[in-house]
């Protein structure tokens, strides 16, 4: 078997990660992930740097912010792949952000028929019931939806 080289363009990250070469910039440009330059100034990726960009892809589909994911990912070696381990504290630390996502999702479906349903937020029937714009004080959009963390009710 042929030793894998130890660095990747990037038109070989795009194809074996399935991002474009445009959010592979964009993730160097945001420190998500990094390159090394050669002589004629192209990118060569670390073999690693899959992992990284696998990892930031799951995270955004569960919901979590390129800040979030950065500051995860600051907290990963950079010189070679993130062990079982390191992925395991990473995946605890964020376990309370996905249960309050989880729990703001089920309020959604549960209650989504009734609130956006009737249309209006403020008949008699509706779950989230405002007399008075009393909820205004708690910002914008719809608080009975919003996580408790996010200032919900």
């Amino acid at each position: 078997m042929p030793k894998l080289a130890d660095h990747l363009t990037i038109g070989q990250v795009a194809q074996r990660s399935g991002v474009p070469h445009t959010a592979l910039r964009f993730y160097e440009d945001r420190g998500l992930i990094s390159s090394e330059r050669t002589a004629g100034n192209q990118r060569r990726y670390p073999r690693s740097v899959l992992r990284r960009i696998a990892f930031i892809r799951a995270a955004q589909r569960v919901g979590l912010t390129l800040e979030q994911i950065g500051e995860a990912l600051s907290t990963l070696p950079r010189d070679h792949a993130p062990t079982k381990t390191d992925w395991a504290r990473l995946s605890r630390s964020w376990q309370d952000e996905l249960d309050a996502r989880i729990d703001a999702l089920r309020r959604l479906r549960d209650q989504l028929t009734s609130c956006v349903g009737c249309g209006c937020l403020s008949m008699r029937t509706c779950a989230l019931n405002n007399p008075d714009d009393r909820i205004a004080t708690l910002g914008p959009g719809a608080p009975g939806l919003k996580p408790k963390s996010e200032g919900g009710l």
